[in-house]
């Protein structure tokens, strides 16, 4: 008997990691797209869970500026670390839609806890045009979207690190960032001495995006059950996707974003998606979230033929 794959759909209204407002939109903009029914027609049974709710800035003073609203994305990454245990759970691959990028501490978070108390370790491949690997002593701005990657890595707040009492959320020579282009130069310091690797847009353009994510795929899986893909929509150029609070010129065009996501289907090892940073304000007829959809719909498996 044929058993229908399972995903579920968790949404995030994180609104505070960042200075642009918007990205709470996101969600939202992303289901009008068609995400849960172009899911369906893949074979999917899709589950949507609704959105994790998240004050908004006006609602609340900032208590630390080297890491703004530190309380309020804590506990939104609690929530979501849990709901995406409680997927996993259920045989459930989650698809968590964001929101600014501080919600992936939340997703790795409760994919590893899930993992660890299976003796297994999770790699994650991380697409950005950033390093978010700041904490709050070297970060210029205090926004925390730029700290997430640092905080799974067990650097940072301790609040944000130690989500579900444990740390670090994942090993560094198990992930991978790809089409890193904007790096503070503090953070720069940092990505170097993490250990993780670090694919620069100039080695995706020598490389090319195929032998990139063999490469990345291979080290994220090799010592891993398999890997969490996080998307920040600016990874891709703002040709394709303005509607992002932090664009950055010369990122991979429309087809080597899908080219990756292909390669991630191929590979089987993908265990959560999650895609973040999709803000409607700064949007074009909903262009940067219906990329978002294919993207997604490209990772689960739709092929051209």
């Amino acid at each position: 008997m044929n058993v229908r794959k399972k995903a579920t759909i968790i949404g995030v209204l994180m609104d505070l990691g960042a200075d642009r407002r918007g990205v709470d939109m996101g969600p939202s903009a992303v289901r009008v797209a068609d995400l849960n029914e172009r899911l369906e027609t893949l074979g999917y049974e899709v589950l949507d869970a609704g959105n994790i709710p998240v004050r908004n800035p006006e609602m609340m003073p900032v208590t630390d500026s080297k890491a703004k609203y530190l309380p309020e994305i804590t506990a939104a990454c609690q929530t979501l670390a849990e709901q995406v245990e409680a997927a996993l759970e259920h045989g459930s691959i989650p698809i968590v839609l964001g929101g600014d990028h501080s919600i992936a501490i939340g997703s790795v978070s409760g994919l590893a806890a899930y993992h660890r108390k299976r003796e297994q370790r999770v790699g994650v491949i991380w697409f950005d045009a950033h390093g978010d690997m700041n904490t709050p002593e070297t970060s210029p701005s205090g926004n925390i979207h730029g700290m997430p990657f640092a905080a799974i890595l067990g650097h940072g707040a301790q609040e944000l690190t130690h989500i579900g009492g444990f740390a670090p959320k994942v090993h560094p020579e198990d992930c991978v960032l790809i089409g890193a282009r904007s790096v503070d130069p503090e953070e720069a310091v940092a990505l170097k001495a993490s250990g993780i690797r670090v694919v620069t847009m100039r080695e995706l353009d020598e490389r090319g995006m195929s032998a990139v994510m063999d490469e990345a795929m291979w080290l994220a899986a090799r010592r891993t059950a398999g890997f969490h893909v996080t998307m920040d929509m600016d990874f891709v150029d703002p040709d394709f996707a303005p509607g992002v609070g932090t664009p950055v010129p010369g990122g991979p065009t429309y087809r080597e974003s899908h080219l990756a996501m292909e390669k991630v289907a191929d590979s089987g090892k993908m265990l959560s998606f999650e895609l973040t940073e999709v803000n409607p304000v700064f949007d074009v007829a909903n262009k940067t979230a219906e990329l978002g959809v294919q993207l997604i719909l490209s990772a689960f498996g739709k092929k051209i033929m």
